[in-house]
């Protein structure tokens, strides 16, 4: 199996006596707040997705990635991970102590073992990680509004619940052992943000041909208006998995995760977790990651290129795929000389408005049942 980025699977939670001595510590500790990206990225880092990091990055660790997409160590790493406080926060404090991490709520989700307090460029970093600093991008904008000291330092995770999804929320090392089970050597990762079409099922199926095992990997978390629930994008992964592919040789965990719309770089930030589920290989489409017109449509396949230590491989299947009513299959630009005129598309914004006014989409491009699944939900859109 592949080995984990950097060589070792990072295990913060802690457990037995060890958590026993925290949950009496914590009350004597000084607290931070963090918001709900925050809190993901903590909960990541502690159960391993991210990999060799242990914590939020300290300063020479972000000044590498920034000027070499490289932590100092060498290994391979595009999105620097960061805490952000204000000035009266870090104000308060030391270096050197533990600090108690809560979510919004107030309930402790970790122990943060500060290392350091630093402060770096803000413009800096939006150019490395989304190559421009256009405030009209939407992880640009979320950079600069980060507040302007950084906190560094080793965490413990003390809440290891894996809620709302428990049942498709699986660890690092879970997913590993499940993929051992089954006897995969070759797993290809596939991400994803919908509800599957026919487009998503053929391209799946695709790749299966080429793997051994292909584990289905959608980001649950926050999204924008528009955009299928997290429960619509499960119910239908699970009416589909069911009917239509072979059971030993899928797998479905979620990935618990805020998109940054970084293309390129974010591109390779989800090809290293990946490799730490225990994926030999990521489905890299065009854009992926991409928001408006910033990156290049296969820049995001192109810069693994620059890459070649990854241990992780890209599988790019070219081209928007649809149904040719001439050829009688799904085909793509690449594939099928048809005009326009054979072509059924795959539209989100139409079956997104069939969904709301009572249609339903053509076989050719929607499986009915996983069509049915998500109209029978009071509201399979994110409000």
């Amino acid at each position: 199996m592949v080995r984990p980025h950097g060589g070792k699977l990072v295990d913060r939670a802690l457990k037995g006596k060890e958590a026993d001595a925290a949950a009496k510590d914590i009350p004597k500790m000084k607290s931070l707040t963090l918001d709900r990206m925050s809190v993901v990225d903590l909960r990541n880092i502690g159960v391993g997705r991210y990999s060799p990091l242990e914590g939020f990055i300290g300063k020479a660790d972000l000044e590498s990635v920034v000027k070499t997409t490289r932590l100092k160590s060498g290994v391979v790493w595009s999105i620097p991970i960061l805490l952000d406080v204000n000035e009266d926060e870090a104000r308060d404090l030391k270096e050197g102590e533990d600090v108690c991490l809560k979510d919004e709520a107030g309930k402790p989700i970790a122990i943060l073992h500060l290392n350091e307090k630093y402060s770096y460029s803000k413009e800096a970093i939006a150019k490395s990680v989304f190559g421009t600093n256009d405030l009209n991008h939407p992880g640009v904008k979320s950079t600069m509004e980060m507040k302007d000291i950084f906190l560094g330092g080793q965490i413990d995770l003390v809440d290891t619940s894996k809620e709302p999804f428990p049942k498709y929320n699986l660890t690092p090392s879970e997913t590993r052992q499940v993929f051992e089970e089954k006897g995969w050597k070759t797993v290809a990762g596939f991400q994803t943000r919908n509800a599957p079409h026919n487009g998503h099922e053929y391209m799946q199926k695709v790749v299966l041909s080429m793997v051994d095992g292909l584990f289905i990997n959608p980001v649950i978390g926050k999204k924008k208006q528009g955009d299928f629930t997290d429960e619509a994008i499960l119910r239908a992964y699970d009416v589909l998995l069911a009917d239509y592919f072979p059971k030993d040789r899928v797998f479905m965990s979620i990935l618990p995760m805020e998109m940054r719309y970084a293309g390129p770089k974010e591109a390779i930030h989800h090809a290293i977790i990946r490799k730490n589920f225990g994926c030999t290989h990521l489905i890299v489409g065009r854009d992926h990651a991409g928001v408006g017109k910033y990156y290049e449509p296969e820049a995001a396949i192109e810069i693994f290129k620059g890459f070649g230590d990854l241990e992780i491989s890209p599988l790019t299947i070219r081209g928007d795929f649809f149904h040719c009513k001439k050829c009688a299959q799904l085909e793509s630009e690449r594939t099928c000389p048809h005009g326009d005129d054979q072509k059924i598309k795959f539209s989100g914004t139409v079956i997104r408005k069939m969904l709301m006014e009572g249609g339903s989409p053509p076989p050719e491009i929607f499986r009915p049942e996983v069509f049915e699944a998500l109209r029978q939900l009071k509201n399979p859109f994110v409000e």
